[in-house]
């Protein structure tokens, strides 16, 4: 268990580091949005697609993995949309109620990829990849099929498909696994230029997740996002630690699986909020407690996945 503790608490300390950053004087607030806008189009997607495009998977049980992710995600949408009655009976209004799904749905993949490196190497990352380049573009039609119902901005098919097409994360999983499947590999000058960018992905990022946390919105956490925390949590790892259980998968990739829906929510969905009529104030509320109580349960989760995979 301390093992564990130990391999993730460098991640932790680069994103306090950006929440620091985020405060200090001495930085300019402007530089933010572009180093955001920076890691979400080249930095984020040239990770993906690079590791994609060169990981090996000839020995992992690629159906099994790609399968258990996909049960997974489908069992939480419906858990999350079942509490519905509950949470209109609790008084919660349809925008907060988005906000509580998307938290309880969505990955931070930034912080699955950083630890799967720490823990399995090229492997771990190879693995986290292809998870992303399955569940991203189910993931995203679901949240955003949620804000379109639910929430209070504007209803429009078109924005879901225009959003679903033209996602540089999606561009980059597609394009990645395209190049993988090609018998040549990339041009090995353009490979490692490609690499130079990539490095930069997971310490940008990680300090960006930090930057974003909203400390002040979540020093007394509303119901609504104590429950999307249990929900993310602790129910996502239990319910894919089932699903890789029935599916008979064990050992790294199993693992790493559990990882990915052990991670807190992701820091994206916050924008989609602000842009289709959800509950901002809750998402950031529920993201900065879920980041925060992850440092436990991440290594509680691993722990018991460990135990129970091997």
């Amino acid at each position: 268990m301390i093992a564990i503790f130990e391999s993730i608490l460098p991640i932790f300390l680069v994103m306090l580091l950006g929440m620091a950053l985020k405060r200090a004087p001495f930085v300019d607030q402007s530089v933010w949005p572009g180093l955001e806008t920076l890691g979400y189009y080249l930095f984020f997607p040239m990770l993906l697609f690079v590791t994609l495009a060169t990981a090996d998977f000839s020995s992992l049980e690629l159906g099994a993995v790609a399968l258990a992710a996909l049960i997974a995600v489908g069992v939480m949408a419906t858990l999350a949309l079942a509490i519905h009655p509950l949470a209109q009976a609790r008084g919660l209004d349809n925008p907060r109620y988005t906000s509580l799904f998307q938290t309880a749905t969505r990955w931070n993949a930034f912080i699955a990829l950083a630890i799967a490196e720490r823990l399995s190497g090229t492997t771990g990352l190879a693995l986290v990849a292809l998870v992303m380049a399955v569940i991203i573009i189910p993931l995203n039609l679901i949240n955003v099929a949620m804000l379109v119902w639910y929430g209070s901005g504007t209803r429009s098919l078109s924005m879901l498909a225009r959003r679903t097409v033209s996602n540089p994360l999606i561009i980059a999983c597609v394009a990645g696994m395209m190049v993988n499947a090609l018998p040549y590999g990339i041009y090995p000058p353009l490979e490692q230029g490609m690499n130079l960018i990539a490095r930069a992905a997971l310490g940008l990022n990680l300090l960006m997740v930090g930057a974003g946390l909203i400390v002040t919105d979540a020093l007394r956490p509303s119901p609504a996002v104590l429950a999307s925390t249990a929900l993310k949590l602790v129910l996502f790892p239990l319910v894919m630690t089932a699903v890789a259980l029935a599916l008979g998968l064990t050992g790294e990739a199993a693992v790493i699986l559990v990882l990915c829906a052990a991670v807190p929510t992701a820091m994206n969905g916050y924008v989609l909020a602000r842009q289709m009529g959800g509950d901002t104030r809750l998402y950031a509320a529920a993201a900065t407690v879920q980041t925060a109580a992850s440092f436990l349960t991440i290594p509680a989760a691993l722990w018991l996945a460990a135990a129970v995979f091997g």
